[in-house]
C-alpha cells in the first residue's frame, strides 16, 4: 500500500502493526514532500525565516535540517 489515502485508513486502523507501518511510511512521504517544497521555497528566494514561519518551527531548526540542499 502507497497511495496516502490507503495509509491513512490504514495508520487509523485496530491492527497496530499496520497501523505502524502505515504511520512510517506516511511520515516518510510527509518528509520527502517537507524537502522538496523547502528546496523549491529555496530556489524561489524564500529566506529561512520564510520557510519557518510556513512550517510553524524557528529559523534555526529548518536551517539546520535543510541546509545541505543546497549547499549552504
Amino acid at each position: 500500500m502507497t497511495d496516502p489515502t490507503g495509509l491513512a485508513a490504514a495508520a487509523s486502523g485496530r491492527d497496530p502493526r499496520v497501523g505502524l507501518r502505515a504511520a512510517l511510511a506516511l511520515r516518510r512521504l510527509a518528509e520527502t514532500l517537507e524537502a522538496l517544497q523547502v528546496a523549491n521555497a529555496r530556489a524561489q528566494g524564500w529566506s529561512w525565516q520564510d520557510i519557518a514561519e510556513a512550517l510553524e518551527v524557528s529559523k534555526q531548526a529548518v536551517h539546520k535540517k535543510y541546509a545541505h540542499l543546497r549547499g549552504e
